[in-house]
């Protein structure tokens, strides 16, 4: 085969033809960047901070372009209520969300590593009542380690919590910062509603 000039080369990338010279590997295709067309999970996406006292919920309805927050709260609890009474507090308000505006799947954050014995208890506790809730309702659940979620909405997995908040603000358009464990359940939802297939 013979050797093509460098000017018949540039023409042809330039009309997007692939040619390499003899013997020469192929460039390596690049990969589109995603399109909205393309992006991971269109659904009304019901996303959790877990906690005992403070538990985070976020519906973000990804159906649509720009994705729309459509409700959100704090499950704030205190003192003198019993562990397994906030249990029952967190899956009623999650049973709640869920039902009024048809919730299909869900994101929540993983169980961090603490060295604090009772608070990874507590978490743990929290993140159960919401799992059972959503077992029984059949909705699908995506698990997500929070450098992940900061990855997916802030660009980088040791995002600050403000700056998580400022990006959450800024793709659902909303006019003022949710409260943080609300805007950390909606970066949940974003983070599914970016990654998650199906």
């Amino acid at each position: 085969m013979a050797r093509k000039s460098s000017r018949s080369l540039w023409t042809d990338k330039l009309r997007g033809v692939a040619s390499t010279p003899t013997g020469a590997p192929a460039p390596r295709a690049r990969k589109a960047a995603p399109t909205a067309a393309a992006r991971g999970c269109r659904a009304v996406i019901l996303g959790i901070d877990p906690s005992l006292r403070g538990t985070g919920l976020a519906v973000v309805d990804a159906r649509v372009e720009p994705m729309r927050l459509l409700a959100s709260v704090t499950v704030k609890l205190g003192p003198k209520l019993a562990p397994y009474e906030c249990l029952g507090r967190i899956a009623d308000a999650v049973e709640a969300l869920a039902r009024e505006h048809k919730v299909t799947q869900a994101a929540i954050e993983e169980t961090i590593y603490v060295q604090n014995f009772r608070t990874a208890q507590a978490m743990g506790a929290s993140r159960g009542a919401a799992l059972s809730v959503l077992a029984r309702l059949g909705v699908k659940v995506g698990e997500y380690a929070p450098t992940r979620i900061k990855l997916a909405v802030a660009g980088h997995g040791s995002a600050k919590k403000e700056q998580v908040g400022r990006m959450v603000r800024s793709v659902l358009g909303l006019s003022a910062e949710l409260a943080l464990d609300e805007s950390d359940a909606a970066a949940a939802a974003l983070c599914h509603a970016f990654t998650a297939r199906g």
